[in-house]
């Protein structure tokens, strides 16, 4: 039986703020890419999203970013290769050690927003991911778009290279995805992204903003936990995949 990941951002709570429902998002997927604090999240809602994953028998992994509370992690920061690597260090120790005290371990890396985006092509930015996440120790795989710069340095580094696509995003007909600063980014028709994420788990393609199918390798779907109707959209995107024959599990 063919299977996929789900994963999800979640733990992007902060403080009387509230961002997603964690709880909802954690009946669909796989696995959980828990805010570490710098793009959001604080250390309660991160220690409490780490004991819910747990229960509902989530893979947690860890959602590194920018420092950018305020842009929630979605705007460039040009700090030195340096400085970043030690930012995500620092994210992953944080992570940690709130998951640990859940009873789980980090089982991978996903960088968050600007950052994701950043180091498709940004060869500094994406070396001092891929330093960070060897400096930690463990060799934790890291969750990337495919065809990026970060994903082919992961690999060289010995690193497992995991290639992912989001179900609610539109991509350009490179394979990139759509700016969110532009029309018909992010998508919300349920069926027509269940039909596209069972078309990627059983084809290996997707169709792009301009109507085309692009060849689309990976190992796991994003569903956010962000937008309107998110919770809907993830059981409608796991049921077409179970209905399709498609086994949901963890790659971690």
């Amino acid at each position: 039986m063919p299977y996929i990941d789900l994963n999800s951002d979640v733990g992007e709570s902060f403080g009387n703020w509230t961002m997603g429902d964690d709880a909802a998002i954690f009946t669909s997927v796989s696995s959980a890419n828990v805010a570490c604090g710098f793009h959001a999240g604080d250390p309660s809602t991160i220690a409490q999203t780490c004991r819910d994953a747990v229960a509902a028998g989530v893979t947690i992994g860890a959602h590194v970013g920018y420092r950018d509370l305020a842009g929630f992690g979605r705007r460039f920061l040009d700090c030195s290769p340096t400085e970043l690597a030690d930012d995500v260090l620092y994210q992953l120790g944080a992570l940690s050690a709130l998951a640990g005290a859940a009873g789980a371990t980090i089982k991978y890396v996903k960088p968050h927003g600007a950052l994701y985006n950043t180091i498709v092509h940004h060869e500094g930015h994406a070396q001092a991911v891929v330093d960070a996440v060897k400096a930690f120790g463990t060799d934790l795989p890291l969750l990337l778009l495919p065809g990026s710069v970060a994903l082919a340095k992961a690999g060289a580094q010995g690193l497992r290279a995991v290639a992912e696509a989001f179900a609610d995003r539109n991509y350009t007909p490179e394979g990139t995805l759509v700016s969110r600063r532009e029309a018909n980014a992010v998508l919300h028709d349920p069926a027509q992204v269940a039909a596209n994420m069972v078309r990627l788990a059983t084809e290996g393609t997707v169709t792009a903003i301009d109507g085309s199918v692009i060849p689309m390798p990976a190992e796991s779907i994003c569903v956010h936990g962000d937008t309107a109707g998110a919770v809907a959209m993830a059981a409608a995107v796991r049921a077409a995949l179970e209905n399709a024959g498609v086994q949901i599990k963890s790659f971690a």
